[in-house]
């Protein structure tokens, strides 16, 4: 904890009892202060009353501790005064972390391109909740340790593993190097370890005050390392065992997790069409365990549709902005990205590729200098969806850790609707905008007033390639819908996945809900939508619009809400 200055008081409070003249004269306060004045030698002035009733005299700037004692004394010693007490100095609890090296995380704290972090450490920091970092492994680190809880090394090949065996219970990163070009198949090239889980570790929750390196998002937070990516990169049936256990569930041959996390970082991918039905299967049973699952939109410069797991159902995907506001140049983007966080630039997309000509523009953290096997702990700045993905990561661990009753599909609305729009430009689509800690974590804790809800439980069939529809007629509001107005829907379908969900205003503007994925096997449609609604006049006919672009799959609308 850091020392708070200390600040000479200037000025006292006196309360006079609900019977003397001076507590409801102003005249009197004056000439009682006055008297003190007299009394006590000092230069003392009725500066004004109080909300509460006090009155505030001023001693001013000059006085002394023995001077502040003297005349609280006179007061005391007055019987119409029922109290007296100095007017002292408060300060905002969300200081500048004393870490060595915070000033350049840029992607905290700056206004153009920062999360708006420090602002939310009043409220939160991360106590009470787990985040996995399902990744390289943990290269041990003096700026993690503290924060760091026993994981779990899942690949099953010795060969990538580099330890001697297959899964076992040590996260240790052994290193993901490779030797030759084409090692890992046509087009590979030969590389240092990344020391990646490490990277993104620190991001997430490294030791904060410290009067050392970085400062975590969620830096009360603790992070379990789970080992998946090795020599090669890793498998889905491994990566989809790790999101299953790291999330309390069972995995045949493993111990169960002691300690299972709430939140998961997925700062992984790789090129398909669709998502996988092991990584599906395994993220919904993390959902429906309680755990938020963060993934990475991937860094080729294209849509993040053609990439997984990013393309998979229920899942914060996220994609990359600059520290300038823009998305970052290689960040994948489109329609399935979410959200938007810092994952910065090391090197602008016209310089040469692999070189590091910008790295304070980049994410500065925890990492390991060995070229192979691990070496000394260091610090350095690193650029991709990898690294955005662990901010997001981090919010969530403070939303969970502020409110505990939050499910990942309001930890997953709350940053989406809370978002700001990027000061700078992204083609293609980049979600809600970037992630704004601070607002996020009031609109989580802030209990709003009560509003007024329309319901239509009529029931309406949604037929197969068509589109349907079920309306409230809004009235008695004034003016516009609110900013956050929530759009309560319950869909019962046995394939949600072809349902394509539209909130249509009174004035036929469209806002979309839920897009269709043919991955998305799961039944019905369960949920609250935020949506934006300020343009809009709030009394009119609004319509809940499902339209089913497939066939060989039945269900209805069941019933709908508005809540104003």
């Amino acid at each position: 904890m850091r020392a708070l200055p200390s600040a000479p008081v200037e000025k006292v409070i006196v309360t006079y009892k609900s019977k003397a003249a001076e507590a409801g004269s102003n005249t009197a306060a004056k000439s009682d202060t006055a008297e003190k004045a007299a009394k006590t030698g000092e230069k003392l002035s009725f500066e004004r009353r109080l909300a509460g009733g006090g009155a505030l005299v001023d001693l001013g700037d000059s006085a002394t501790k023995q001077d502040v004692t003297e005349v609280m004394a006179a007061f005391r010693a007055d019987p119409s005064v029922a109290s007296v007490e100095p007017d002292i100095r408060a300060y905002a609890t969300a200081v500048t972390p004393n870490d060595t090296d915070y000033t350049k995380q840029w992607d905290l704290f700056e206004p153009t391109g920062g999360m708006n972090v420090p602002a939310a450490w009043d409220k939160t920091t991360g106590s009470g909740v787990t985040v996995a970092v399902i990744d390289t492994g943990y290269a041990a680190h003096s700026d993690l340790a503290t924060n760091v809880v026993s994981g779990y090394d899942f690949i099953s090949t010795s060969a990538d593993a580099r330890d001697g065996n297959g899964r076992d219970a040590d996260a240790k990163d052994e290193g993901d190097w490779n030797a030759t070009d084409n090692e890992c198949g046509t087009g590979s090239k030969a590389s240092n370890s990344s020391w990646h889980g490490t990277h993104v570790a620190g991001t997430i929750g490294a030791v904060t005050n410290n009067t050392k390196g970085i400062a975590g998002i969620a830096y009360n937070a603790k992070i379990q390392p789970v080992r998946v990516l090795g020599k090669c990169g890793g498998s889905s049936a491994d990566i989809a065992d790790a999101i299953t256990w790291a999330s309390g569930g069972s995995v045949p041959g493993v111990p169960a997790n002691a300690t299972p996390s709430k939140v998961i970082n997925l700062s992984l991918g790789g090129a398909s069409a669709t998502c996988p039905s092991v990584y599906q299967t395994a993220i919904n049973g993390a959902v429906a365990r309680g755990t938020t699952v963060v993934v990475a939109a991937g860094n080729s410069n294209a849509n993040a549709s053609g990439f997984t797991p990013a393309n998979c159902a229920n899942v914060i995907n996220v994609a990359s902005t600059s520290r300038e506001g823009n998305r970052s140049y290689y960040s994948n983007f489109g329609a399935i990205v979410d959200v938007a966080a810092p994952g910065g630039e090391t090197r602008r997309s016209t310089d040469t590729p692999g070189t590091v000509t910008t790295p304070e523009n980049g994410i500065y953290s925890t990492l390991n200098s060995g070229a192979t096997t691990q070496s000394a702990e260091n610090f350095k700045p690193y650029q991709g969806t990898s690294m955005a993905a662990p901010h997001i990561a981090g919010l969530a661990a403070l939303l969970k850790s502020a409110k505990s009753t939050l499910t990942p599909a309001e930890i997953e609305s709350a940053i989406k609707a809370n978002a700001r729009p990027l000061p700078g430009t992204c083609t293609g689509g980049c979600g809600t905008g970037i992630a704004d800690s601070a607002k996020t974590v009031d609109a989580v804790t802030t209990t709003p007033p009560a509003g007024t809800v329309f319901t239509n439980a009529t029931d309406v069939t949604i037929v197969d390639n068509a589109t349907v529809s079920s309306s409230i007629a809004v009235t008695g509001r004034t003016g516009n819908a609110p900013a956050a107005l929530k759009v309560g829907v319950d869909i019962k379908h046995t394939w949600r996945g072809d349902l394509v969900i539209d909130l249509v205003a009174p004035d036929g503007t469209v806002r979309n809900l839920k897009a269709s994925s043919s991955s998305d096997s799961a039944d019905n449609v369960l949920t609250t939508y935020t949506v934006d609604a300020s343009s809009e006049v709030a009394n009119g006919t609004w319509k809940l619009q499902v339209r089913d672009v497939a066939s060989g799959d039945t269900g209805y609308i069941n019933s709908w809400s508005l809540t104003f």
